[in-house]
């Protein structure tokens, strides 16, 4: 079992999610580690929420800024977080990424609103 707050200070997992047929697609994220749980925020709009909302099922590992992973793959599973847990989340995300979470807000308002989830590692 990993120690998450072995990764707290790290920068990027990649995360793991599977389309319908199965097929895995990685993506690298932003995280924070809390209470054992890593939340991730992202917004409706985009591929990994549709691949999330068929398959809870995710993997992740430590990943560098353009996906190259790092660390090993742990096995986990998402949960949707509903409005109020979703402000929370992107309260803790603004707090650890700072001037870099304020722009990325900026730049991806077109994908959504916001949309957060935890994994709970296997």
């Amino acid at each position: 079992m990993i120690n998450l707050d072995e990764i707290k200070s790290e920068k990027y997992i990649s995360l793991e999610t599977y389309r319908k047929n199965n097929q895995p697609v990685r993506t690298p994220v932003w995280f924070v580690v809390k209470d054992d749980l890593i939340y991730v925020v992202t917004r409706s709009k985009t591929g990994k929420v549709k691949r999330l909302k068929n398959n809870l099922q995710v993997k992740f590992a430590l990943c560098t800024i353009k996906g190259k992973v790092t660390g090993e793959w742990i096995s986990g599973t998402a949960t949707i977080l509903n409005e109020e847990e979703t402000k929370k989340a992107v309260k803790r995300r603004d707090k650890k990424y700072g001037f870099m979470a304020k722009i990325s807000k900026f730049l991806s308002k077109s994908k959504g609103g916001f949309f957060a989830f935890t994994i709970k590692a296997d």
